[in-house]
This record gives C-alpha cells, structure tokens and sequence, in this order.
C-alpha cells in the first residue's frame, strides 16, 4: 500500500512539473507598464479632482496666445534640433550623413512612440537607417547613445532642483564620468543588443546584426563588429551639448505655454526648468504609457506642486502636452511632404 502511495504521488508530481512549465510564462513587463499606468491615472485623477476648481478658473492671459505660439515654434525647433543631433552621433560612429535626411528620418520617425511598446520609433528609425545603407549594428548603437546622452541631458537640467551647490557639483561631476567612453561604451553595447533583439521581435524586416553582442571581437574583425566593440572613440561632448541644447529646448517651451497662463518671476526659473527637466527624464526612462504619457505629467505635479499653484501646474501640463503632440505631427507632416528632396 506505501509503495502504490508512493509512486502515485510520484506521478502526481512528475504530471504537475510538466503542466507547470507547459503554461506561458507569466510576462513581468507587461504587468509592470499597465501597473505604472494606471497607478499615474489614479494619481492624476485624484489630483484633478481635489483642485478642479482651480483648474476651472484658469484663462490665457492677455499676451498669452503669443506665449503659447512662442512655446509650439520653440517646441518644433526642439524636435528638429534633435534630428540634426542624431546625424551627429550617426557621424562620431564614422557612419556620417546628409543634415537633411538625418533631421527628416527623425522626424518622420519620433510621432511613432505614441505607438503601444513605445519603440515603433526606434525601429523606424533602424529600419530607414538600413535602408541608407548603414548596418544594423550602427544603427542601434546610435539610438542607444541619443537616449543615454537625452536622459543625461535631462538629469543636468533636473540638478536645477537642487538647492545645494555642492549637490549640484557633484551630480555634474557624475554626469561627466557617467559620459566617459570607458563606462559609457559597455552601458551603450548592452542597450545597443538589447533593442537590436527588440527589433528582431518585433519587426521582422529588421534583423539583429549578431556581432553586436560580440565581446570578444577586436579591430582585426569585421568593420561592424569592431564599431560595435569599440562604440564611441572620444568623449561624446557634442552629442552631449547637443542633446542639452535639445532638453534646454524643451523647457522654454514649456516655460512659453507656462507664460500664456502666468506670469512667473525670475528667482522661479530655475525651479520651474529643473522641475520639467526631471518630470520628462522620467517620462524617458520609466516604462509606462507610450511616449512618457502620465508620467510626465504626475511627475512634473510632484514635483512643483510645493512651489507652484496646482490649477496652473495642470493647465501647463495638459497645453504642453497638446503642443508637443502637435509639432510632432506636424514635423512628420512636413518631413514626409519633403521625402523626395531630402531622400535626395
């Protein structure tokens, strides 16, 4: 009798280990974005709700239709200052192209974050990039070295917040060596593979280059296979600057939409600036809703919510998020109007 118990519970056991690993796996990802989601929803709302009234209450001041139109052509100039930056670093990995296809391909490209897995840009991007002519490879790496040099951008101008001036010493201090090729270029080959293989997911018409998951190769090997392992050969300090130019863009934009629903002062600024500059690093690095949505948002009311009435935080918000959304499609509009001659 013990032994028949025995075995059927060996049985039992062997037939639940293989209905366990037969079932999908459970994917943490997904979960963690959708959870991101709706806990910035909730907040928001929350938020919405308590100071409605404010909210309600707010109007354009009388110059604020030329703030606001100050903020979107600022705004626009940021999205195209980007693309130009990006035809930088294709340059810094010895893959130069014409200013104008790089600025076009960007823009063409960026409206696609919106897109559900908020990478659709980044594999438009690869995809015209190996349409160009450059390989695989380069072209992840490049979109890799953008959003670390973009999120960098961002944290400078975040240190804004600070109050302490040694604080702020020794963020920038970090940023800088965060930027040196010897601890950037390891950073940038993991990212690098690591959308490489995203692109092999989830487009099939962009192929994973294999040797950008090489570690081993050296100069001797193939061009892509040493551009891959060698990354940045300098200092990426006009990738960098450009990028900062491209963040610092962003906020007097925002600053403009601010301006169209009220007046702030001097000694504000840098709070203001530093605030939006830590609310969109946020809204770069944190999964949530495709293209930072909710979390820009929940972060900057966060964040300046001490500092600033709350009805005009929301009013920014919400102005800046239509502006942004807007030149967006609008750059895309343009750019492919334009195809044909920046193609040429």
């Amino acid at each position: 009798m013990g032994h028949r118990f025995t075995r059927l519970k060996a049985q039992l056991k062997t037939q639940l280990k293989a209905q366990l690993k037969a079932q999908p796996k459970l994917r943490v990802k997904p979960l963690l974005r959708w959870a991101i989601v709706g806990l910035t929803a909730a907040f928001l709302l929350a938020a919405l709700r308590e100071h409605w009234a404010e909210v309600t209450e707010l109007r354009l001041r009388e110059s604020g239709l030329g703030y606001a139109a100050a903020g979107f052509g600022i705004t626009l100039v940021a999205h195209v200052w980007s693309g130009w930056v990006w035809g930088w670093i294709l340059g810094d990995l010895d893959r130069p192209v014409a200013t104008a296809w790089a600025i076009g391909t960007f823009l063409q490209t960026n409206i696609a974050k919106y897109l559900p897995g908020n990478v659709w840009h980044f594999i438009s991007r690869v995809r015209a990039a190996q349409q160009h002519g450059i390989p695989t490879a380069i072209a992840a790496l490049s979109v890799a070295i953008e959003a670390l040099c973009m999120a960098a951008a961002a944290a400078g101008l975040a240190i804004a917040v600070v109050p302490n001036l040694g604080a702020i010493a020794a963020g920038l201090l970090a940023i800088a060596v965060g930027l040196h090729p010897r601890v950037l270029n390891p950073i940038v080959a993991r990212l690098g593979a690591s959308k490489a293989k995203q692109f092999a997911r989830l487009d099939g018409d962009v192929t994973a280059d294999p040797t950008i998951a090489a570690p081993t190769a050296t100069a001797s090997d193939s061009p892509d296979a040493a551009a891959t392992v060698l990354g940045l050969r300098r200092y990426p300090w006009r990738s960098f600057l450009g990028e900062l130019g491209f963040v610092m863009l962003r906020g007097l934009g925002f600053l403009g939409i601010w301006l169209a629903l009220a007046p702030i002062a001097i000694g504000e600024l840098p709070r203001l600036l530093g605030g939006f500059g830590l609310a969109w690093l946020l809204g770069l690095v944190v999964p949530g809703a495709p293209g930072g949505v909710g979390v820009f948002e929940a972060t900057a009311l966060s964040v300046l919510g001490g500092a600033f009435p709350a009805g005009t935080i929301f009013g920014a918000i919400a102005l800046y998020r239509l502006v942004s959304v807007s030149t967006e499609a609008i750059g895309a509009g343009i750019a492919s109007s334009l195809a044909a001659s920046w193609q040429r």
